[in-house]
């Protein structure tokens, strides 16, 4: 398969970042021959089963083609294929502006991208316009092969919010539809949504996603601290800490796991005195249900319960701020300021203050801390 991309590195360099989204041609790409032409085209050999495999690896995909989109779109549908093509692009304008306005909505960067087209004039004018999307050809079955094969498809490791991306993405776009269509108030919306939350004890198979967060979460995380999956592995084995997961869900689907918490103890559990949260983070795609809030309080809530101290290490980044103002609005003033550059702050309860922080009306919690 030949590849052609202006951000391709040279032998030595580090290696391209993993595609996110693959962003495919129809005719003559994805099926054999022109639909316009021949009604009945047929899906290219392997085709279909390439599409389900970079699904099942937690690879979005979508469309940019040339053609009349009711008749595309129904072709997709006959084929069993429509629902896996995220906001598609069918229609007569440049394939690079159909690449862009795909990254917008997905909201992806466009160094996550790769475009297939079977012609080199429509891969250079993606190229040439959009030099960070990498593009790839396919000409036949060897090319579908080595199209999974390449290193930038294949994540080392598939967690189960991987193998369910899409499904996530696809009941994030019914939710927005609802709330760009919903005529009462942001509360009234969220009263309406049926938000579940879990907090729970971290097991072996949630590792590979914890990891993932330490990794991508940058706005809504504490310190910033990232842990590989060896670290979390002995930190939730560790009688001196606590690491937790969180889930959300609601009436259009599953968020995925969003959250992240981990407690360090002065002393083994039972017996300590004082919690330190060294973590707390939250996704980003759940900015706007107030998830990270609620996280706090909650921890704020059992830390009262059983008679400890709470601590914050807090290490400040040019993107996390928000926490900051979280920790200090929920009642932490600062404590200690370390010569290594954390800062760690202290929850304080207010005079008269509730023992236990109440959980938002339109929130089901559950936790395992």
């Amino acid at each position: 398969m030949s590849t052609q991309s202006a951000d391709a590195p040279a032998a030595g360099t580090p290696a391209a970042p993993p595609v996110k989204c693959v962003v495919w041609d129809l005719d003559n790409t994805l099926w054999s021959g022109v639909l316009l032409e021949d009604a009945e085209v047929t899906v290219r050999p392997g085709m279909a089963e390439a599409v389900r495999e970079l699904d099942a690896r937690g690879v979005l995909q979508s469309v940019a083609s040339r053609n009349d989109p009711a008749t595309a779109t129904a072709r997709l549908e006959r084929a069993g294929l429509a629902g896996y093509f995220l906001v598609p692009r069918i229609g007569w304008g440049a394939k690079s502006e159909s690449v862009r306005r795909i990254a917008a909505d997905l909201n992806l960067g466009l160094d996550a991208f790769l475009f297939v087209d079977d012609d080199p004039f429509e891969r250079e004018e993606v190229s040439g316009a959009l030099p960070a999307v990498r593009t790839a050809e396919i000409t036949g079955p060897h090319d579908v092969a080595a199209l999974l094969a390449r290193a930038d498809l294949t994540p080392a490791v598939v967690t189960g919010d991987g193998a369910r991306r899409r499904l996530m993405y696809q009941a994030e776009q019914r939710r927005s539809a609802a709330e760009e269509d919903f005529a009462g108030t942001p509360q009234e919306f969220l009263a309406g949504l049926g938000m579940r939350l879990a907090v729970r004890r971290a097991g072996p198979g949630d590792l590979a996603r914890a990891e993932e967060l330490t990794v991508r979460t940058h706005q809504l995380n504490a310190t910033g601290y990232t842990y590989s999956h060896d670290e979390l592995d002995a930190l939730r084995s560790s009688d001196r800490h606590v690491l937790l997961v969180v889930d959300l869900a609601d009436r259009f689907g599953d968020y995925g796991t969003v959250g992240l918490v981990l407690l360090e103890g002065d002393a083994p559990a039972g017996r300590e005195t004082c919690w330190t949260l060294k973590l707390l983070l939250v996704s980003c795609r759940v900015m706007a249900r107030g998830i990270g809030a609620v996280l706090l309080g909650h921890v704020i809530a059992r830390s009262r319960e059983r008679g400890v101290r709470l601590r914050g290490e807090f290490v400040p980044t040019d993107r996390n701020r928000m926490m900051l103002v979280s920790y200090r609005f929920a009642g932490f003033a600062l404590a200690e300021e370390r010569a290594d550059g954390v800062a760690v702050y202290e929850y304080r309860a207010a005079p008269g203050a509730a023992a236990v922080p109440a959980v938002p009306d339109h929130l089901t919690m559950t936790s395992h801390l």
